[in-house]
């Protein structure tokens, strides 16, 4: 059975976890032989901006000098061979031009959102 993963909540976690419980997850499941595909929508575009980094965070004696590598994350979840989607007029939205992005992403246009879903057996919004 083919799972869609669509993440739209960017960040979720990403300060107590360093990385998105999603993306993870994903990761982990598609390791264990399960058939997964991400569509990032909303502000989860933005995990697929190759530039960005996170400075170290103190809170009290607290430092988390590990921040969320989300393109990273990304790129690994492609290498695995799931299909990653990216509504291209989220990322229009956010300014986010192709240059910036990391490779092997699949962009589509929120009217073919639908079609994508049909061509899962699951959809799980996050």
């Amino acid at each position: 059975m083919k799972t869609l993963n669509i993440i739209e909540a960017g960040y979720r976690a990403t300060l107590e976890e360093q990385d998105d419980p999603v993306v993870w997850l994903t990761h982990a499941m598609k390791g264990a032989g399960a058939e997964l595909n991400v569509l990032l929508r909303g502000n989860a575009v933005n995990y697929t901006v190759k530039a960005q980094g996170v400075p170290p965070l103190a809170i009290g004696a607290r430092q988390q000098k590990h921040g969320p590598r989300l393109p990273e994350a990304v790129s690994g979840l492609i290498g695995k061979g799931v299909e990653v989607y990216v509504v291209k007029e989220d990322l229009a939205d956010r300014g986010l031009e192709d240059e910036e992005l990391i490779g092997g992403l699949k962009m589509i246009r929120k009217a073919e959102v639908p079609q994508l879903l049909q061509a899962h057996d699951r959809v799980w919004h996050w």
